[in-house]
């Protein structure tokens, strides 16, 4: 797949140009300069090609081994990478020296480029664009990323810059002139109404606090210097994703940024940051909740992992910089025993010790993901469930409701992801909390359940399907 990396000085607009070819909100937009600081890819339809889109830091000089010096070396390794460039500039502020400065590097990538001058609407945005054509990048292509004006010549422009052409739709034929063809096998339907495909990545995010290491697990699971990493907490913003595949699964993972108690986030771009991170946290399939070794489980690694559960996310809890650990026999009963009092709904969560830093212990970490993921998407048959039932309601009865005996007649699994079932009883309101524990402990452990939420929804009436 061809690739273009959208560059250019900070706070021209280059995430937004970014959601603009990629027609999805994902890149954190602000008026902020720097908020960017990842390499974030998403596909774009250009042309009708599908093509790679590479969202990238502003360039700008820093000093060696600061935060902004990071942030060019990821959008100068995003440039190597690209197959063409789309330099960014502002037109209303016009041509600054450290567009000059990062022109240079452009040119000298050997990649085509295509001059992008953003900002355009209104009488304002013509006043700097006449000045791009110092750059030496050659003509500037007008367009306003806020407004999606000029995009239609601009993707003209990137694919004469790949090589490509547009890809003219055939006329849709008429019934009467298709051939009669076999259909196509029906896709089976998931739970949750989408069509099942083995080969559709798992949903993977990275959480924790800040600092306790998300972003050197990601490198150290890709192989790669994929995200800035540092001493300095907070370093990352957006939620970035990143596809790998493992033992020939396919996963999509997300680093995310470190989340703090409400309260003590006062910076604008850390709040953006930390709804972008709740935001993977709805969409993941699996969790990984990384707490450090030094201090685990605070309130916050607390509070996050009882978000996950409360999602219905499958979950899985990384103990990173175990390598400083001195008694580790001790602290690792210590950290099983918190997370079996704390994570008690999900009893069973798999605790895998790591060292992002080295990457040790990565390979048992993803073992446990792929095998969290699999328990999440259980299914069980309707069978199963009521022979297990009688045996569960024979050994411990439901309590009496106003002195009257609570009959459970019925039971099914409507979906998974989480694993979720309905109970049809004589008085729904009349169970307690403590009784659906009861089924739920029980559940996990004659269907291999642990480690996952399991709900259960009470429905009054008859078996529905007695009749059938």
């Amino acid at each position: 797949m061809p690739t273009i990396a959208i560059v250019g000085r900070p706070n021209v607009g280059k995430s937004t140009l970014f959601n603009r070819l990629t027609g999805r909100r994902t890149a954190l937009v602000s008026d902020m300069p720097g908020l960017t600081r990842d390499r974030r890819e998403g596909d774009a339809d250009i042309g009708g090609h599908t093509i790679e889109v590479v969202d990238t830091a502003g360039l700008e000089e820093a000093d060696r081994g600061s935060i902004a010096d990071r942030m060019r070396a990821q959008s100068e390794a995003a440039i190597r990478d690209a197959d063409a460039i789309a330099f960014v500039f502002d037109a209303r502020a016009g041509v600054t020296p450290a567009d000059k400065a990062f022109a240079r590097i452009a040119r000298a990538s050997g990649r085509p480029v295509v001059l992008v001058a953003n900002k355009c609407e209104g009488k304002a945005g013509t006043e700097g664009f006449y000045d791009a054509y110092a750059l030496g990048l050659g003509e500037p292509v007008a367009i306003s990323a806020e407004h999606g004006e000029g995009l239609a010549e601009l993707e003209s422009e990137l694919l004469n810059a790949l090589g490509m052409k547009p890809i003219v739709k055939a006329r849709r034929k008429r019934r009467s002139e298709e051939p009669e063809t076999e259909p196509e096998a029906a896709p089976v339907e998931d739970d949750e109404g989408e069509a099942e495909d083995p080969g559709k990545p798992i949903r993977v995010a990275i959480v924790g606090r800040p600092n306790a290491g998300k972003s050197t697990l990601v490198n150290a699971i890709l192989g790669e210097e994929r995200m800035i990493t540092g001493p300095e907490p907070g370093l990352t913003r957006d939620s970035i994703s990143s596809d790998l595949t493992w033992q020939g699964r396919a996963i999509k993972l997300f680093d995310t940024a470190g989340l703090r108690r409400k309260a003590r986030i006062d910076e604008f771009a850390e709040k953006l940051a930390a709804s972008d991170a709740v935001r993977a946290i709805r969409f993941a399939e699996v969790v990984v909740l990384l707490v450090d070794a030094e201090r685990p489980f605070e309130q916050q690694d607390l509070t996050i992992g009882n978000m996950i559960i409360e999602e219905g996310r499958a979950l899985v809890i990384a103990v990173n910089k175990w390598d400083l650990v001195e008694d580790k026999q001790a602290k690792l009963k210590d950290l099983k025993e918190t997370v079996a009092e704390t994570f008690a709904e999900v009893a069973g969560v798999s605790v895998v010790t790591i060292s992002a830093a080295s990457g040790r212990n990565l390979d048992k970490l993803m073992k446990a993901v792929l095998d969290a993921h699999a328990v999440w998407s259980r299914r069980i048959s309707t069978a199963d469930i009521n022979r297990w039932l009688a045996v569960a309601v024979s050994r411990h009865s439901p309590p009496q409701s106003k002195g009257r005996r609570i009959r459970i007649r019925y039971m099914t699994q409507p979906s998974a992801r989480p694993p979720t079932f309905i109970a049809f009883c004589s008085q729904p309101g009349g169970i307690p909390e403590s009784y659906l524990r009861y089924l739920k402990n029980s559940l996990r452990e004659v269907f291999g359940l642990s480690g996952t939420p399991i709900r259960i929804n009470l429905r009054k009436g008859a078996n529905p399907y007695a009749d059938k």
